[in-house]
């Protein structure tokens, strides 16, 4: 459907946006410059349109009716109008509590003020009359609040009119509210990030946590080679030869991974895309092949991105923040692994002395290859190391030998190919949710495989949520050579029995809760991936600092 156009040719401006810009101009930039909305299929649920009849002389009462000008610019649904003493006047209604005065008596809040303004702006140019006034009941407080439609309200909806095409020309957000209960209940707070944009200021204040913790539905992996996706009603069906049906209502589903040559069906697949549940697919060999997932489409968001990591300089910046992090959790890791156990850390002394020496010239380079370098040197000590983290009782051909890919060579490093393979998508998955161009990252080279931002955002996850986990189900026994693998003399891949083992491994500790040592609050890994990619976003939005600062305790 087009968007209603004023006579200068913009787009009308919906009264709603009119109410978010006075209550906040983020939460306005975020939904209608941005578009990016969360709220409005709550908002109008159960509404239905009436026709509008104005002119009935018989007509007392109408609800629901929507309204547009031209002239204004404006446009919007009003949720009754009512007919006092021979005029119009509309209403608003509120669940909320009004504001209150010095005296006590019952207010409209200005937010609302501008809204019901704006409707009898409206209204009265529909009539071709003068609207004396507009109401809003509040439902908490129980009262009704008189609002005059004066000269000096409807300039004020001139003004935020003129206010929000400012914004719409603008691809910068504008600052967070410098009223932190506004965000308690806002629900962009996940996109905006207002506390943490405050702690980027004032790093010792204490922060609310408003990110959710754990995602809202389950991603689902369909890897038996004869099963086959189908669509039942809302719900998707898994139908495997010889197994029971599998429904799935699609609102607890956040994502599905087809594995080798399981089938789904076109009318699955739109259900998925109406949903916008994001579909991926993995070869039976573990390497990623392409998914389908509505992105983020703010013009502004890619715009500030190619701004940002067009400066040399600022993705020097970022790429040393990254390669610390990433050589640092290296270095952590070996330590954990060898402290208070079996393992002999004289084993992994000279690569840990050599990964430390890297990390004290990170901050010093003004080079990108050299940096390169230095992540690359700090690699090759880091899986020279590695084999010795794994228990004596761990079988020799689950050990590996060095680090190999594209194909893996053993075992150990086709269990690892596959784990990146499933962070690759939950990386790729999250850059597309909040909306960054993949193609265009900050450290690795481009290359036609895969895009640079998720091998980026990657690193920051390898050890947590591969490398550590594996290490540590191994040296649990559970994996078996002759089960979970298949091998020829130049490569090594899972099984099936492997991938599913591999997927349960990953899934679980995705799911796993973690403390941010920086926020200060507890979520899922998998919200974890989310929040970093939305704070690199900050990075070139005007709230850098808390990029990459995370850490493997």
């Amino acid at each position: 459907m087009a968007e209603p156009r004023g006579d200068g040719g913009g787009p009308l401006t919906r009264v709603m946006a009119l109410h978010a810009l006075a209550y906040c101009e983020r939460l306005f930039y975020l939904e209608e410059v941005e578009e990016i909305r969360v709220a409005d299929e709550r908002v109008l649920a159960g509404r239905e349109a009436h026709e509008l009849r104005l002119g009935d002389p018989d007509t007392t009462e109408i609800r629901n009716f929507e309204l547009e000008s031209t002239a204004l610019g404006l446009y919007g649904r009003v949720d009754a109008a009512r007919r006092r003493e021979g005029s119009w006047v509309p209403y608003e209604h509120k669940r909320g509590r009004c504001a209150r005065g010095r005296d006590g008596q019952a207010q409209a809040w200005p937010a609302d003020r501008i809204q019901v303004g704006a409707y009898a702006m409206l209204l009265e140019e529909a009539l071709g009359r003068p609207v004396a006034e507009g109401r809003v009941r509040y439902h908490g407080s129980g009262v009704t609040v008189r609002v005059p439609v004066d000269e000096g309200l409807r300039a004020e909806v001139r003004s935020a009119l003129r206010r929000a095409a400012e914004l719409r020309a603008s691809t910068q957000r504008p600052p967070v509210t410098d009223n932190p209960r506004r965000c308690l209940h806002c629900s962009l707070a996940p996109v905006c990030l207002p506390e943490e944009a405050r702690l980027a200021e004032q790093p010792n204040r204490p922060i609310l946590r408003l990110f959710p913790a754990a995602p809202e539905g389950a991603v689902v992996h369909v890897t038996e080679p004869e099963a086959q996706v189908q669509r039942r009603g809302d719900s998707l069906v898994i139908r495997v030869p010889d197994q029971e049906l599998r429904r799935l209502p699609i609102r607890e589903v956040g994502g599905l991974v087809i594995h080798g040559h399981a089938q789904l069906t076109t009318q699955a697949l739109h259900l998925c895309c109406s949903e916008g549940v994001p579909i991926h697919w993995i070869s039976g060999g573990g390497r990623y092949l392409g998914c389908l997932a509505q992105s983020g489409l703010g013009v502004q968001r890619k715009l500030r991105q190619y701004g940002a990591l067009s400066d040399p300089g600022f993705c020097l910046h970022l790429a040393r923040r990254l390669a610390a992090h990433k050589i640092e959790s290296q270095l952590r890791f070996l330590l954990r692994a060898t402290r208070g156990s079996s393992i002999d850390r004289a084993q992994v002394q000279e690569p840990v002395e050599r990964i430390r020496e890297t990390l004290r010239h990170v901050d010093a380079t003004d080079d990108p290859e050299r940096l390169r370098g230095l992540e690359g040197t700090a690699g090759r000590a880091y899986f020279e190391a590695l084999p010795h983290l794994l228990h004596a009782s761990v079988d020799p051909r689950l050990h590996p030998d060095g680090r190999s890919r594209r194909p893996p060579r053993d075992r150990f490093n086709a269990a690892l190919s596959f784990l990146y393979a499933l962070l690759y998508r939950s990386v790729l998955q999250a850059v597309l949710v909040v909306g960054l161009e993949p193609a265009l990252g900050f450290f690795h080279r481009p290359r036609s495989a895969s895009p640079p931002l998720v091998l980026d955002l990657m690193e920051l996850f390898r050890i947590p949520l591969c490398d550590l986990p594996l290490v540590a189900s191994l040296n649990r026994g559970q994996w078996r050579p002759d089960l979970h693998f298949t091998v020829t003399r130049d490569q090594a891949w899972l099984s099936p029995e492997g991938r599913r083992l591999a997927i349960d491994l990953y899934e679980r500790r995705l799911a796993e809760s973690w403390k941010h040592p920086v926020l200060g609050y507890s979520l899922s890994y998998v919200r974890a991936i989310e929040l970093e990619v939305r704070l690199l976003e900050k990075e070139w939005s005007g709230e850098a600092g808390l990029f990459a600062r995370s850490r493997l305790r």
